[in-house]
C-alpha cells in the first residue's frame, strides 16, 4: 500500500509547528499506525534526517501512553481503540492520512506527535488515590465488598489515562476520566472514607486546568477502555454530595 502521511513536526513547546508530507510506498494493510511510524523512521533515518517524535510503551492497548490524532480523530478512526490497536487497513491504497498531536490547552505539545500530560497527573495528585495504612498487608476478607460493588469499581478502574478524552472534547473537559477515578475510588470499601474529599480536590484541580463539559459525548466515543458516560454525570453528582455533608466528611 502506498499512503502519504501528514504530520505535524515541531521542534519544542516553544517553536512553531506545521505539516510536512511523507510517502510511504510499502505499508501493510496489518500493520499498526505506530508501526507504520516507525517504518517512517526507518527510512528517515537512513536518509540521515530526524525521525517522527512518537510516544508508545506496551503496543498492547493497556499502557495509554500511546496517542495520536488521525484525520481529526485521537487515536483514530476506529472508535473505543488505542492507537497501537489502529490499523493500516482502515485506509484505502493511496490515501493520504493526517497525523498530529492530541490537541488540549491542557496537553502542550513536547515535539511532533507526543504532547505533556501531566495535568492528568496533577488530578490524580488531588485526589485520585486511597490512603492506606504501612506496614504488613491487611487480610483479603478484612474489608468486605460485594461482587456485584467490585466489579462496579473495575470497570471504571479500567480507564487506561490515555487522556483521549480531553482531546476529543471542544472544550477540553476531563470529566470522563475524574468520574472514573471518582466512581473507581468511591465505590471500594477503604475508597469510602475519603469520598468527599476526593470530590472536592478533584473536582477542584479539574476546573483549574480543563474545561467544562461539553455533554455531547465525544470522550466516550473514543475512550479506548468504554468508560460510560455515567462517569461523566457522576462528577457533579459526587460534588453536590460532598459540599452536603459539609468540608470535614
Amino acid at each position: 500500500m502506498r499512503l502519504t502521511l501528514q504530520i505535524w513536526r515541531q521542534a519544542d513547546t516553544a517553536a512553531s509547528g506545521g505539516y510536512e508530507d511523507y510517502v510511504v510506498e510499502d505499508a501493510t494493510p496489518e500493520m499498526s499506525l505506530l508501526e507504520l511510524l516507525d517504518r517512517l523512521n526507518d527510512s528517515l533515518v537512513a536518509a540521515g534526517r530526524d525521525p517522527i517524535a512518537f510516544d508508545s510503551d506496551c503496543r498492547e492497548g493497556v499502557c495509554g501512553s500511546c496517542g495520536i490524532t488521525v484525520d481529526g480523530r485521537p487515536h483514530g478512526p476506529l472508535p473505543n481503540t488505542p492507537s497501537c490497536r489502529q490499523h493500516v487497513r482502515s485506509f484505502t491504497d493511496g490515501a493520504r492520512v493526517r497525523m498530529e498531536p492530541f490537541r488540549s490547552a491542557a496537553y502542550p505539545v513536547v515535539r511532533d506527535l507526543v504532547v505533556d500530560r501531566s495535568a492528568l497527573d496533577r488530578l490524580i495528585e488531588a485526589g485520585g488515590h486511597i490512603a492506606v495504612d504501612a506496614g504488613t498487608a491487611a487480610d483479603a476478607d478484612a474489608e468486605p465488598l460485594p461482587h456485584d460493588d467490585a466489579e462496579y469499581a473495575l470497570d471504571f478502574a479500567a480507564c487506561i489515562g490515555c487522556g483521549a478524552c480531553v482531546a476529543a472534547c471542544p472544550n477540553g473537559a476531563a470529566h470522563l476520566y475524574a468520574g472514573a477515578k471518582l466512581l473507581h475510588l468511591g465505590t471500594v470499601t477503604r475508597g469510602k472514607q475519603e469520598r468527599s474529599r476526593r470530590a472536592r480536590n478533584l473536582a477542584g484541580q479539574m476546573e483549574e486546568e480543563f474545561g467544562p463539559c461539553s455533554s455531547y459525548g465525544e470522550c466516550a466515543a473514543v475512550c479506548p477502555e468504554s468508560i460510560p458516560l455515567t462517569a461523566v454525570a457522576a462528577v457533579n453528582r459526587e460534588v453536590v454530595r460532598a459540599r452536603l455533608r459539609g468540608p470535614k466528611n
